[in-house]
């Protein structure tokens, strides 16, 4: 199974383009911060990950705010020509 569902804020947008189906996509960057268990001591872990909306999500990820904390769900994938790891989202609770 793959699905992530990750607490984090929104650091950049870029601009709309679309899909060669058409789609609106959406390129983002988000910060996630947190503490985590881990071998039985307290972790600080801080991330930045690429993600991606494409579709109607577009327009409810537009709506918000930079640095607007909310919950976004999704699954990950490689990247084009398969460097690094991008996050497709396709859920957010504010």
């Amino acid at each position: 199974m793959n699905q992530l569902v990750l607490q984090a804020q929104i650091l950049e947008l870029a601009a709309i383009r679309y899909t060669p189906a058409g789609l609106p996509a959406l390129d983002l960057m988000l910060r996630h911060e947190s503490q985590a268990d881990e071998a039985g001591t307290r972790r600080k872990v801080v991330l930045e990950i690429k993600a991606v909306a494409i579709g109607e999500i577009v327009k409810r990820l537009q709506s918000m705010s930079l640095t607007q904390n909310a919950v976004f769900t999704g699954f990950l994938s490689a990247q084009r020509q398969g460097r690094g790891t991008v996050f497709h989202i396709t859920g957010i609770e504010h």
